[in-house]
């Protein structure tokens, strides 16, 4: 579908809802492609083309949204009568903040033609690299490729279009007794080495044999760039988010050093390596957003329901579903340092190494207390090397107090995307050198 046809489909919706209430639509149009292996084959492609039309209604502060995935004329009829129904039935919504005016949002970057046009050949020939990286091991796991063009507008005269591609490699080398882990995403296809991302898995998986039980504890920990995207985005979606420091739910303290001054974390969907859209779910522009600056909490992630309530303005952060659970930072960037990992681990007397993190869960939302494990590569760092293989360990830690003053020993300089639980491409990290994290289990319970 042409940039023009979703244009004409976004205004043929507000046209049929007319001066019968505020309108805005989101029209997305394009491709998802996934390639699963396991075993060392692949065993499944799926490709889903689609269109998806997401309508808002507004009427005397009372609103409904409903959203349908075809685009005749028929479909957008009921799509537009079923809403503006809806609308009328619900009770007043006092958070509604009315429609953004219009506003200029900078030309998306965020694109490239080579993912765009990946056929599950190309794909294919990504995961044969990753494969055989690993000779004499099983790998498992996928390589995607999405490309989607958006249409945002209104009837307060706002219209916006953008549109983005990302692709993401991630993957397992397993032996008879581990496994390693490796990833890699971008807006650009040029940018994933199949090979690259294989070995560094085959490398974890080889270290990893055989591991032994370490006993709980408090140690110092050298987390890899995986297990800090987690770290970030749960910042993110439970501290900085505007509804939860409004709510009293968050630990947020504008002004004040909460963190270690190694600590710089900015929301920034301008940047030239972010992925996504370049406006938010609202049709307001994102911006550059600090968050964290030299370990001092500045800002919140605000839309446009929570930026009046604090007499500021929306920083860009509106997700669908924000209305329920607020304002969400999709572009971070932890400010990198100059240590290597290696260095890390030298500098280590006593510690534990870990790649990554599973099956995290926040506990307590205001001290940012989690519990989660550790998977594909954990190790015991004596006198500075790795000395072996531990089996999974269970911790639970605040993340803020992982991170306080005085607790990051060092910053590394190996930033790139790293996954998180909440999805690909919305966390920039680097490793991070702790100086305590609580262990409270191991394979033994």
């Amino acid at each position: 579908m042409s940039e023009d046809d979703i244009d004409q489909i976004a205004e043929a919706v507000i046209e049929r809802v007319g001066d019968r209430g505020e309108a805005a639509v989101s029209v997305q149009s394009g491709t998802s492609d996934l390639t699963r292996f396991a075993n060392s084959f692949i065993h499944q492609n799926v490709a889903e083309r689609r269109v998806q039309v997401a309508l808002e209604v507004a009427f005397d502060n009372r609103v409904a949204s409903a959203s349908i995935d075809r685009t005749d004329d028929d479909s957008l009829d009921r799509l537009v009568e079923r809403t503006v129904h809806a609308a009328r039935l619900h009770p007043a919504d006092t958070d509604w903040p009315g429609l953004v005016g219009p506003t200029p949002v900078p030309e998306s970057l965020n694109w490239d033609e080579a993912v765009a046009n990946a056929s599950p050949e190309d794909r294919a020939h990504r995961v044969a690299e990753f494969v055989a990286a690993g000779p004499g091991m099983l790998s498992a796991g996928f390589y995607d490729t999405e490309a989607y063009e958006v249409v945002y507008a209104n009837s307060n005269e706002h219209h916006v279009r953008g549109r983005f591609t990302r692709t993401t490699l991630d993957g397992i080398q397993q032996t008879d007794s581990s496994a390693g882990k490796g990833h890699a995403t971008s807006v650009r296809w040029a940018d994933i080495d199949g090979a690259a991302v294989g070995r560094a898995a085959a490398e974890l998986a080889t270290m990893s044999r055989d591991p032994g039980t370490l006993e709980p504890g408090e140690y110092q920990v050298v987390l890899a760039p995986g297990c800090a995207a987690t770290i970030m985005i749960f910042l993110a979606f439970y501290g900085f988010n505007a509804k939860a420091a409004i709510e009293g739910q968050s630990f947020f303290e504008e002004g004040v050093e909460q963190f270690d001054p190694a600590i710089s974390l900015i929301d920034d969907g301008t940047d030239p390596r972010a992925i996504g859209l370049l406006f938010d779910n609202q049709g307001v522009p994102k911006q550059r957003n600090t968050l964290i600056d030299a370990g001092v909490s500045r800002s919140l992630s605000h839309d446009r329901r929570t930026a009046p309530k604090l007499d500021t303005t929306s920083t860009g952060n509106a997700v669908p579903g924000s209305a329920s659970f607020g304002p969400v930072a999709t572009d971070l960037f932890l400010e990198a340092g100059l240590v290597s990992q290696q260095d890390m681990i030298a500098a280590t007397e006593r510690g534990v190494l870990v790649t990554e993190f599973n099956y995290c869960r926040i506990l307590d939302p205001k001290t940012q207390v989690v519990t989660g494990l550790t998977r594909n590569g954990t190790f015991l760092v004596e006198n500075g090397r790795i000395s072996r293989p531990v089996s999974n360990l269970r911790f639970t830690q605040s993340f803020v107090d992982a991170l306080g003053p005085g607790n990051v020993l060092a910053v590394g300089g190996d930033d790139r995307f790293a996954q998180n639980e909440f999805g690909d491409g919305t966390t920039h990290v680097p490793s991070l050198h702790l100086a305590s994290w609580n262990f409270t289990g191991n394979a033994q319970g």
